[in-house]
């Protein structure tokens, strides 16, 4: 192999976004036919597989360090092209990056509006649990991602941003239903809380760890967002872990009360990202480490 055919690589990354080869013709303007000759060129110029065919459609081994290398290349390009010196407002630079559900829900998009007022930025945020956002970078879907992990990944830097704590809350007439005698073993196996997902441990371990109950041996919604949190325990349908930061209002007009006022659970969050990041990603990066530190460290 003497060099990579970006042509192919911008197939595979479609592909991969869109998941689906008729979406990413569409996309691509071309047929479905061409995308799949595109990404078979691409095995046969590397000599490996790069995708499996599956749903969903992802990337194998060899396939994120091509859509890793691709897009940081896309990266320094666009910083060379005049339209993205941002002198031409009908530009538009496409920012992936990955967060967890309650940054998002509390600071991250206050830091990034100020630059999206400023310059004609399109934002794709990737949101997943705070121990896997770092898979995304790892896998070149995102330039950056907020995670719980403080070691940097090859090529990149991370940058401590500050602590997120959490408290477990209700409404006080959940409290007054399943907890009128206390939180304990007996209570907790009939009282309904909240998980992001499947895949979210941070409730599972809380309970665990201070009341020896496992995953599985209590109800347990799975939602998929931290607003609904605070709703599913304003309307007295759960209970939950919420960052302190995202209901303060709530806590106090008292609609939401500290059920265990004892045991505050402590996330410190990081911020990981390419090394190389210039421009306009080197300026999302520093807002993101100076909001992130003002108000996680506050």
């Amino acid at each position: 192999m003497n060099q990579l055919d970006y042509k192919l690589l911008h197939a595979l990354s479609v592909v991969i976004k869109q998941q689906s080869f008729e979406k990413a013709a569409d996309v691509l303007c071309i047929t479905q036919p061409a995308v799949s000759q595109r990404i078979k060129q691409l095995e046969q110029l590397v000599a490996h597989p790069v995708l499996i065919r599956a749903q969903p459609i992802v990337a194998t081994e060899l396939g994120k360090k091509l859509l890793s290398h691709y897009h940081q290349v896309q990266q320094l390009e666009a910083e060379l092209l005049p339209k993205i010196l941002l002198d031409q407002p009908e530009s538009t630079l496409t920012v992936n990056l990955a967060t967890n559900a309650d940054s998002l829900a509390t600071w991250l998009i206050a830091a990034l509006t100020p630059l999206i007022n400023q310059h004609p930025i399109e934002l794709n945020l990737i949101v997943a649990d705070e121990s896997r956002t770092l898979d995304k970078l790892k896998d070149g879907e995102v330039f950056g991602a907020i995670s719980l992990i403080d070691k940097a990944v090859s090529g990149c830097e991370v940058t401590q941003l500050g602590t997120m704590e959490y408290i477990l809350v209700a409404s006080p007439e959940f409290k007054q239903r399943y907890f009128a005698n206390g939180i304990n073993q007996q209570s907790l196996k009939y009282a309904p809380g909240a998980a992001f997902d499947q895949k979210d441990d941070m409730h599972i371990k809380f309970i665990e760890q201070h009341f020896g109950l496992k995953g599985g041996s209590y109800p347990c919604h799975t939602v998929r967002s931290s607003e609904a949190f605070v709703e599913l325990v304003k309307q007295g349908a759960a209970y939950s872990l919420i960052p302190q930061l995202q209901i303060k209002n709530e806590l106090a007009s008292g609609e939401i009360i500290n059920i265990l006022p004892s045991i505050t659970l402590t996330q410190t969050l990081y911020w990981h990202r390419w090394a190389l990041v210039k421009g306009v990603y080197k300026q999302i990066s520093e807002t993101i480490i100076s909001t992130g530190k003002s108000i996680l460290n506050a």
